[in-house]
């Protein structure tokens, strides 16, 4: 390699290649006996010294070597069967494979002249995906980043189809348990924080629909503007899912957009337990998905559906000179046209890839093993002395707390987990108390894997409540 062209032979990429594949293999065959993950001291970053970009090649051997020993080994390995914490990112295999499939052809996912074969791909995913959700054949979507990006995209076609741009009556209602990305897309799409209506939760962590209701008359009767109601389909923090046909109702009778936040929970319908306890999902207007969490995606990987799929085009499509060409293949849609990014990569394809080579009853059995998980979770630590089960298990979740000890002792159990790297938990706030959460969607943890981080956590517990050294 000279150094002066941006290329290989093709000997040297297979070999570098295969140097990669290697690498991929070798972490995921042994994640289980690896470390959790490392985090860094911000104040002494250990990585390779900093200077100006380097004038001279240097072997791709060398490179690699950097990245792994300076980069990839100060990650927290999100699809470890013992990483419990946040939402794990469980990920597969033939997943990263289509993403380097779409990264080495640089594949362009935004017109259908552009690339008229993963648009065809994203149509058919997306079909899946409303098939899945029993939206109607009217109903439209989009692949995106993750949830934050769906719940933003899904909230623009709200505010135009039901309001238009800057009322300054407008009112938009959600949970004090729903995801903060909810309250960062109306901030961005230019709703002033008193335009945000959040309703304490109910004992069981739900929107309560009487008080909904009831704020919204008031809210009328004082001359605003209620347009959208946001429920959630399994919260991060405990799993809770909201009164989804109860709320569907009353955004009917009040002639409001219906958007359910489905990035964590909304997998789950795939099983027959999961539609059970989603019932309703169907009635929304528009629902967020996040195939990166609980159907095994790497990261990125988020979805929006719409029910009215021309909602989309209405809120997002503008005409540009020098688009002129693609407007001739619009029938064959152009997604770009549907929601904020113009030029969008094919995020379809590990996850059109995924369900075929797997078969969709192997997504089911791994989503229903999230739900065994954390009951197995459940039942372990309601054995422990000195535990006490918070909430849950619930949708892949159960929050837990140590009732003994001082202050603050629950968030030095996670910096003691993080320096001692079997598990990782962490911390979440429930009717102002902290506790340790676990999310169990991983198909990759075992009960084994659940009794070594309740093992690790319960020993750290006690050691700081009765004033030991940590170690």
């Amino acid at each position: 390699m000279t150094g002066a062209k941006l290329e290989l032979s093709a000997e040297e990429m297979r070999a570098a290649g295969y140097l990669v594949v290697d690498r991929l293999v070798e972490h995921l065959a042994t994640l289980g006996a690896q470390r959790v993950g490392t985090k860094a001291d911000p104040g002494n970053l250990p990585l390779f010294p900093r200077g100006a970009a380097p004038e001279k090649p240097a072997p791709f051997e060398e490179v690699l070597s950097l990245v792994e020993q300076h980069v990839l080994a100060y990650t927290m390995h999100v699809n470890h069967p013992r990483f419990l914490a946040y939402v794990p990112g469980p990920g597969n295999f033939i997943g990263a494979l289509a993403d380097a499939l779409v990264s080495g052809f640089n594949v362009f996912s935004g017109t259908w002249i552009s690339g008229s074969g993963p648009e065809a791909v994203e149509r058919e995913t997306i079909g899946w995906l409303r098939e899945w959700c029993g939206f109607p054949a009217s109903a439209g979507g989009l692949f995106v980043s993750g949830g934050s990006m769906a719940n933003l995209t899904a909230l623009a076609a709200a505010r135009q189809a039901r309001i238009g741009f800057g009322d300054q009556r407008a009112r938009v209602y959600l949970s004090t348990q729903a995801h903060a990305s909810l309250e960062k897309g109306l901030r961005i799409l230019g709703f002033a924080p008193g335009q945000v209506v959040k309703l304490e939760a109910d004992g069981e962590y739900r929107l309560p629909v009487p008080a909904l209701a009831q704020r919204i008359a008031l809210d009328r009767d004082a001359g605003l503007l209620p347009f959208c109601v946001i429920a959630s389909a399994g919260t991060t923090n405990t799993g809770a899912i909201d009164d989804l046909p109860g709320i569907a109702r009353l955004c009917r009778e009040q002639d409001l957009w219906f958007h359910i936040d489905g990035a964590y929970g909304a997998a789950a319908v795939l099983t027959a337990r999961g539609r059970k306890l989603l019932a309703g999902i169907e009635l929304a207007d528009s629902l967020s998905f996040d195939p990166h969490k609980w159907l095994f995606q790497p990261f990125e990987c988020g979805c929006v559906l719409v029910r009215e799929g021309e909602r989309l085009e209405q809120a997002f499509n503008i005409h540009a000179d020098y688009m002129s060409d693609t407007r001739r293949y619009s029938a064959e849609f152009n997604y770009a046209d549907s929601g904020i990014q113009l030029t969008r990569g094919f995020r379809a394809l590990k996850l059109w890839m995924s369900v075929r080579t797997f078969g969709l009853a192997a997504f089911r059995e791994a989503i229903e093993h999230g739900f065994e998980m954390a009951e197995f979770a459940a039942q372990e630590i309601e054995r422990l002395e000195g535990w006490e089960l918070v909430s849950g298990p619930r949708m892949g979740i159960v929050c837990f707390r140590y009732n003994e000890g001082p202050e603050g002792l629950h968030e030095r159990i996670v910096d003691a987990l993080i320096a001692d790297g079997t598990a990782l938990a962490t911390t979440t706030t429930l009717a102002g108390r902290t506790v340790l959460r676990f999310c169990t969607i991983n198909p990759r943890t075992t009960e084994e894997d659940i009794r070594l981080a309740l093992a690790a956590i319960d020993a750290i517990a006690r050691r700081l409540a009765s004033g030991r050294a940590e170690v």
